[in-house]
């Protein structure tokens, strides 16, 4: 039995130093011998850039630049007909611009629900008024207050002159306290007044054109 156990003994360790000679070969040649091996170890994926993944603009045909409309603009004035008004002008001015403000948000409110077309709304540029006062000794004035007034705009295209006085009807009934309201026919001094004067660049301009 002892010499049995040794024979097998003996084979149990050859083959150990069998196995252990081959894992060091494998070891040392991993390239040669194992291709896979090696690329795996190599991370060669690391070098890749990954900026642009994602994107696809560039693969769209271009189009051509649209082109800017001038918004100073003006528009067509619409003539008047036997059963239409041309092109109306529906304007609330106030010192408060939060009256001021919600009255012509009515005004557009029920246009939308009458069926009135409603070319534009649009504000005016806020003109300012001082009060001047003299002094009780003396004659020299001074300013006591600065008033501010907010104008807003409602231009009407095409108003139905069926639906008019019930209109205007409505709009005299609702109209807050300290608010002008007026409707007059849009001209081109009124679209002129959307803008605001620049005494100074105007007179710039006068100088270069001389």
């Amino acid at each position: 039995m002892n010499a049995v156990f040794r024979k097998l003994q003996v084979s149990v360790t050859q083959q150990a130093c069998v196995l252990n000679q081959a894992l060091a070969l494998c070891r040392a040649t991993p390239s040669s011998q194992h291709p896979v091996w090696a690329s795996v170890s190599e991370r060669q994926y690391k070098s890749m850039p990954t900026h642009g993944i994602g994107r696809w603009r560039h693969l769209l045909p271009k189009e051509a630049p649209k082109k800017k409309k001038d918004k100073h603009q003006m528009k067509e004035i619409m003539a008047e007909t036997d059963t239409t008004y041309g092109t109306l002008n529906v304007k609330v001015s106030g010192y408060d611009m939060t009256v001021v403000e919600h009255y012509s948000q009515y005004i557009h409110n029920l246009c939308n629900r009458l069926g009135i077309k409603v070319a534009e709304s649009y504000a005016l540029p806020t003109k300012s008024t001082e009060v001047m006062l003299m002094q009780e000794q003396g004659t020299k004035m001074y300013v006591d207050a600065v008033l501010k007034t907010h104008e807003r705009v409602v231009q009407l295209s095409r108003l139905d002159t069926a639906v008019c006085p019930v209109f205007m009807d409505v709009l005299l009934k609702n109209q807050p306290e300290g608010v002008e309201l007026s409707v007059k026919e849009h001209t081109e001094a009124d679209f002129q007044a959307r803008f605001k004067g620049r005494p100074e660049l105007e007179g710039l301009i006068a100088q270069m054109s001389h």
